[in-house]
Order: C-alpha cells, then sequence, then structure tokens
C-alpha cells in the first residue's frame, strides 16, 4: 500500500498581531480566561495529542497510513487517540502529522480508511479534490504554519465527479453551474485515449497527478518539498479492495 516513488498562494501578508490571532484561532490555542495564549511555538511545537509516537517526517507518516490502512481492510481497527485524556490534551492544541485532500465521497472518509483518530488528520475534501482558493489556502495553512510534513491527494474508484465530467464532455451538455465549476477543473485529465468505463477510471489516475503536479508547482509549497520538509504524493482507494496504494 502507498508504494511507489515518490491558482497560486502568497505569504501571508497580514500584521503580526492578526496572524498570530489566526494562528490561534485555527490551532486550538486560546485559553478561556486566562487571556490569548500565543506563544511561539502554538501551532508546531503543540504537545502531540497522544502517548504513541507519532510520525515527523513524511516517510514515518506514509508508515503509519499504510499501517492504519491495513487494520482498516482487515476489520482490525484500533480506533486511536479517542480517549477521554487525548480529547483533553487536544483542547489547547493540535499536531496532526499528515494533511489529506480528498473527495467528498461518503465511502471514502480518510480517519476511517486510515484507521486514524483525533488530531492525527488534518483533511480538506472538496468533489474531485477540486482545487479552489479556500482548499489552496486550507492546504497551505497545514503545511506553512502547523508544519505537516506529507500531504497526500487522496482519489478513488467510481468518482461521481470524475464520471459526471466524462459523460458530459463526451454528450456536450452543460452541468448546473456550480457543478459545472467542477467538470470545468477536472476536464483537463481526461484520458481520450480509452472509452467508456476505461477512460472513467483512468481520468481518475489523471485527475490525482493534476492536482498533485499543481500543488507542487505551489511557490509556497515547491519551497517547502525543496528544503525536504513536505512530501506531496498522490494516492487512490479502491472501493472493492479498501486499499489505499499510490499513484506515480
Amino acid at each position: 500500500m502507498i508504494s511507489d516513488p515518490a491558482p497560486h498562494i502568497t505569504a501571508d501578508a497580514a500584521p503580526p498581531a492578526r496572524r498570530s490571532l489566526l494562528r490561534a484561532a485555527l490551532t486550538g490555542t486560546a485559553v478561556l480566561g486566562a487571556g490569548l495564549t500565543v506563544g511561539a511555538g502554538s501551532a508546531v511545537a503543540a504537545a502531540p495529542a497522544a502517548a504513541r509516537k507519532r510520525p515527523t517526517t513524511a516517510e514515518e507518516a506514509l508508515r503509519e497510513l499504510s499501517a492504519g490502512n491495513r487494520r482498516w481492510r482487515t476489520f482490525r481497527e484500533k480506533h486511536p487517540d479517542e480517549s477521554p485524556a487525548v480529547r483533553q490534551t487536544l483542547t489547547t492544541g493540535q499536531h496532526p502529522f499528515a494533511l489529506l485532500l480528498g473527495c467528498i465521497d461518503s465511502r471514502v472518509p480518510p480517519e476511517l480508511v486510515f484507521d486514524q483518530g483525533l488530531g492525527d488528520l488534518m483533511t480538506v475534501r472538496s468533489a474531485g479534490q477540486v482545487l479552489d482558493e479556500a482548499v489552496l489556502g486550507s492546504l497551505a495553512y497545514g503545511v506553512l504554519e502547523l508544519g505537516i510534513p506529507l500531504l497526500m491527494v487522496l482519489g478513488h474508484q467510481s468518482c461521481g465527479a470524475v464520471k459526471a465530467t466524462v459523460q458530459a464532455d463526451e454528450s456536450g451538455e452543460r452541468l448546473p453551474d456550480h457543478i459545472q465549476y467542477l467538470a470545468d477543473q477536472i476536464s483537463p485529465a481526461i484520458d481520450r485515449g480509452k472509452e467508456g468505463d476505461a477512460r472513467v477510471d483512468a481520468t481518475i489516475d489523471a485527475n490525482i497527478r493534476l492536482i498533485r503536479a499543481r500543488l507542487a508547482a505551489e511557490p509556497d509549497l515547491a519551497a517547502k518539498v525543496d528544503s525536504g520538509a513536505l512530501q506531496i504524493v498522490g494516492a487512490r482507494y479502491e472501493l472493492t479492495t479498501q486499499l489505499v496504494h499510490r499513484v506515480a
């Protein structure tokens, strides 16, 4: 599992005080009754949410996700990091070890398919993993402010957004406006070398690659990749086997 070779986001120009407020709000470091507490390590150095050893590198994160997916597909889930102690710890901060961009499909919730718990994963989901400014900003926040070392683009078998895009492209039919926006974003990935269901399936993989490439081209994210602080990978979840595997 998860094995193989491995719109612009600008730097936040907000004043330091505003950036501190944003970081505190999104990481949960405000302490009620004691004023706003934002230390130098309020986001990145928040205390781990559990006693178990947490991944600190992309490779460790991939191994943990692989092990969790193995538990999921063999019905041996541990449901980690859900205890009262963990919940209490998480009231003062978070330190997720992986950032997942997935589809909204109800059959592919990342925390379940990787058997992870509270505070372990930061997830962003949109139909077909489509990128827009809100999605890009959310991903950039996880990388730049929380120092998450792994960003995974997670597509899946039988993606409805991809199928609708391929069918509309073939028929010439225009989809309802907001859904058409999704199709416009996915359509550059359409694999015209295949037909029927094979075209849909190949386009799912091509869409994962396209999104991964777009993320890797974002200057702020690219700088993290170049420094070795971040790895961006593509992966796919198979509904029939529950296996997650890398998409090269």
